[in-house]
């Protein structure tokens, strides 16, 4: 029904997505259970849909079925929003990560080698209670090493009922320090940043169109696959030579070739129209039950 709406992606998110099917009843001779690969294919495979994004996928939980589903179907966009929270063993610990820092270190390798253009979104706590100078330097080790392409990162805050908030007074980080290593892990991202989308320079990447453009009245803006609703920035669209007598709509997947880069955001040139927007039936009629 949302395909038939006029929807062209849909992204799964919940706050542990990739544990979908885990409270299912088994079945089949096998006794098996449908998990989130099963889930993701079957919603990908809606004719008219273009993408599909997974979100929360926890590194512990990884599986080599949703990695194939990543690598291979070519409406799951292959782009992983996966919470690593630190990289140092000891913090891990700490945080009751239930994996150490090599887990981490194997299952981004075992992503970045079987996926193709391979978006990584990820975030990190600091000033967690504990969190030594070593520790913090082992953090920006790791993210210099990894070169994801999307990083938040929060500061360390108690939440009642955790088991962080009953740590000893003695190993907390101070406020200001814990800012101060925000913001230090914070501008070692933006170069990194910086660097993955200028190696997007001259090359056409699919971006679906969203409308116009909230920078300029003679511009379009849209998103590319590495980039999710309202967190990862934006394509700003101008029209080539070959389309500039198009009325490009929302909803238009097009071709465009990369002409320059910020931090976050792309501009690019149109250049061809993949898929024009879906015209939905009159018929159809979608009813949100709140």
């Amino acid at each position: 029904r949302l395909v038939d709406a006029g929807v062209r992606e849909v992204n799964l998110i919940s706050q542990d997505t990739i544990a979908y099917g885990r409270d299912l009843p088994k079945i089949g001779d096998e006794g098996a259970r449908a998990d989130l690969a099963d889930l993701a294919a079957a919603v990908a495979d809606v004719p008219g849909l273009s993408w599909l994004r997974l979100f929360y996928l926890y590194p512990e939980k990884m599986t080599d079925d949703v990695i194939d589903l990543l690598a291979n179907h070519d409406r799951v966009v292959p782009y992983v929003d996966m919470p690593l929270q630190h990289a140092a063993d000891g913090m891990l610990r700490r945080m009751r990560r239930g994996h150490g820092g090599a887990r981490l270190r194997d299952v981004v390798t075992r992503l970045r080698d079987r996926v193709e253009g391979l978006t990584f979104r990820t975030a990190f706590i600091v000033g967690h209670p504990g969190e030594t100078d070593a520790a913090f330097q082992r953090l920006c080790d790791f993210v210099q090493q990894a070169e994801f392409d999307h990083v938040g990162v929060f500061t360390y805050s108690p939440e009642e009922g955790t088991h962080s908030a009953t740590l000893d007074d003695e190993r907390a980080v101070p406020a200001a320090e814990a800012a101060k290593r925000q913001r230090e892990l914070l501008r070692l991202q933006r170069k990194i940043a910086k660097k993955r989308r200028k190696a997007l320079h001259g090359q056409e990447i699919q971006v679906l169109v969203e409308g116009e453009s909230d920078e300029s009245e003679y511009l379009l803006q849209g998103r590319h696959a590495g980039q999710a609703p309202e967190i990862d920035g934006q394509v700003y669209l101008s029209l080539g030579e070959a389309v500039s007598e198009l009325a490009l709509r929302p909803g238009d997947l097009v071709g465009a070739v990369v002409r320059s880069s910020a931090e976050y955001d792309l501009a690019a040139e149109v250049v061809r129209v993949l898929q024009p927007a879906y015209r939905p039936p009159q018929s159809v009629k979608l009813r949100v039950v709140k």
